[in-house]
């Protein structure tokens, strides 16, 4: 009991150092990385490049993120309703202290459910291209939406950390029963056969780095010219 009680005070401890870190212009910024519809360009270029590479087979990864989401999320909320730790934004041991600048979520925050879900995207999709561009970009971009969180005020270190394990089991399970689906149905495995080249990989890479550049300059010049408040 008194471990878990010192590992929750570091967790507090390095939460108000991370989410301290403040300034207007990544204030709006991780608003909008934190909201699935900014990404969803990035994620329909995947999508068009599944079909396009799999063909017919693209069936079966369709199935698979489908089952992916469904079980980090719903694996999530049974986690967060099982601990019921408070999100730090609902703690009033931190009202004062915790930099709360986006009220979404409900009470409980262990685990993330967006990180559960962005890191079970990340490791499915990593073992499905077997491309170390595309592997050295979904990776980042997946620690990018789970810190959003923490600098947003709604889920400590650990709830990240927690998610982010949950994610990578779930996707690493997923990808497993997809190729044991394939075995089963088909004599040909094309998900282990064909892997992402390069030029593939640059699509997401482009797409993504796009999105994020896209959402800075915006609150940017939304900033210059006083079109939005500055809290």
């Amino acid at each position: 009991m008194e471990i878990l009680n010192l590992l929750k005070g570091w967790d507090k401890d390095l939460f108000l150092l991370l989410n301290g870190l403040h300034s207007p212009l990544m204030d709006y910024s991780m608003t909008l990385f934190t909201l699935t519809s900014t990404w969803l360009i990035f994620y329909g270029v995947i999508l068009v490049s599944i079909i396009l590479k799999y063909d017919k087979k693209s069936l079966f990864v369709i199935v698979a993120l489908i089952l992916l989401v469904l079980c980090s999320d719903q694996l999530a909320g049974l986690l967060k309703h099982t601990t019921e730790r408070l999100r730090p934004s609902n703690d009033p041991s931190l009202k004062g202290l915790a930099h709360v600048f986006y009220s979404g979520g409900g009470l409980y925050g262990f685990v993330s459910a967006h990180a559960a879900n962005t890191f079970a995207f990340a490791t499915f999709t990593t073992l499905l291209f077997s491309n170390l561009r595309f592997t050295t970009f979904i990776f980042p971009w997946a620690f990018l939406i789970a810190y959003s969180r923490i600098y947003l005020g709604v889920h400590y270190p650990g709830d990240i950390l927690g998610g982010a394990i949950l994610g990578v089991g779930v996707g690493i399970l997923v990808f497993k029963l997809m190729l044991l689906s394939e075995h089963k149905l088909s004599r040909i495995n094309l998900f282990v056969r064909n892997p992402l080249n390069d030029k593939e990989a640059n699509r997401f890479l482009i797409s993504g780095i796009f999105t994020m550049l896209a959402v800075i300059g915006i609150v940017q010049i939304l900033l210059k010219n006083n079109l939005i408040n500055i809290k």
